[in-house]
């Protein structure tokens, strides 16, 4: 017995060791493993453009609204914030309830809702614009005081260097008016004075409130296609 098994070939196998990855290959000639190709990632879909709106107290409420219908026309996905203001500004001004126009836009967030989606710089959004915007808000937005829904996530889109335009109402302008619009637009922020375009021969406000928006739209790339260009002198 001690003989045969000491003549026999000694291997590791037969004493309790592991055998060699060569040595199993020989002894039970396997295959190597098939590893499959991954399925190719589909393309993933463009999403919508996202625009955040927001409305104030200030004078010209008829231009967020048209601002919101506009966006709609164009297929961008809006996130509508309204002050109390705003609301008793629409009110005042136009025919539109408040409630017409949260249904213009996709989502409407709660002024005092500081944890909504847009409060978060990794939020996606394309930019944000204030429509009216007004001079309570704008200060707010310069000195960074985040009250609010509205100045903070204009906050964010300073930060994030993402597109801001703040559409002011209100003249004459005082120092402290400048002053803040100067910081502001140092900081990154456009602001855009609603002026009246007289060269197109307006029949009426809608066809000045529809330039003004057009002319809003364009600092995001979008075009509305419902306002004049100049052309140069048409005799």
């Amino acid at each position: 017995m001690l003989n045969s098994f000491f003549s026999g070939t000694v291997t590791p196998h037969s004493i309790g060791q592991s055998p060699s990855p060569s040595e199993m290959s020989a002894d039970h000639h396997s295959e190597p493993p098939v590893t499959a190709n991954p399925a190719p990632h589909p393309n993933p879909q463009p999403r919508r453009r996202r625009i955040v709106v927001a409305m104030t107290g200030a004078t010209g409420a008829i231009l967020g609204i048209k601002c919101l219908i506009a966006l709609r026309r164009l297929n961008v996905e809006t996130h509508l914030v309204m002050s109390k203001w705003a609301e008793a500004t629409i009110k005042y001004e136009t025919d539109y309830h408040p409630s017409n126009v949260k249904a213009l836009a996709d989502h409407v967030h709660n002024i005092n809702d500081m944890a909504a989606p847009i409060s978060s710089g990794s939020f996606r959004a394309d930019g944000m614009i204030v429509v009216p915007c007004s001079m309570k808000t704008l200060a707010a937005i310069h000195s960074g005081f985040c009250d609010d829904l509205i100045s903070r996530t204009a906050d964010v889109m300073l930060k994030e260097r993402r597109r801001l335009v703040l559409v002011a109402r209100e003249t004459p302008l005082s120092e402290i008016h400048l002053r803040n619009m100067l910081e502001i637009t140092r900081a990154g922020a456009i602001i855009f004075p609603p002026v009246p375009a007289f060269y197109i021969k307006a029949a009426g406000i809608e066809e000045l409130a529809d330039q003004s928006v057009g002319r809003m739209l364009d600092l995001f790339d979008l075009d509305t296609g419902e306002f004049e260009r100049w052309n140069g002198w048409n005799n």
